[in-house]
């Protein structure tokens, strides 16, 4: 069991998973950055100086026992903005792949001179017959 575990975990296939992860994982933290103090800043500025972050509905107020409890709208704003601008990068990076591995399927393949030849016989057969 612990030589297949071995064998799974060292497949190339796991290990660009996990590369592919992190990678994910660092591109996601630029993302939310670039959304929260690029982007949302000078929407905000347009829309009257909102903060989108302090956004919400207070659903019960505090008290000296408890915090209120308030529904964030205002960041599930900026997660939609984040998750509209990765799913928008990665269609144009599926798109610029799918574009690639199309011409790579428009290449004519190359065939061999003995493949040639044999057809060239065929084809002399077929007319003689």
């Amino acid at each position: 069991m612990l030589e297949e575990f071995k064998k799974f975990a060292i497949k190339g296939n796991v290990i660009d998973m996990a590369v592919g992860v992190i990678i994910g994982a660092a591109f996601g933290k630029i993302v939310s950055s670039f959304v929260e103090d690029i982007i949302m800043p000078p929407i905000g500025i347009l829309l009257g100086g909102v903060d989108f972050t302090r956004l919400s509905i207070t659903l019960k107020e505090a008290t000296n026992v408890t915090e209120a409890i308030t529904l964030n709208y205002g960041i599930f704003i900026n997660t939609v903005v984040d998750f509209t601008i990765i799913a928008f990068t990665i269609f144009i990076v599926i798109k610029q792949i799918n574009k690639l591995k199309k011409k790579e399927e428009e290449k004519p393949e190359e065939t061999k001179e003995d493949i040639l030849l044999l057809r060239e016989i065929r084809d002399n057969l077929k007319k003689n017959n």
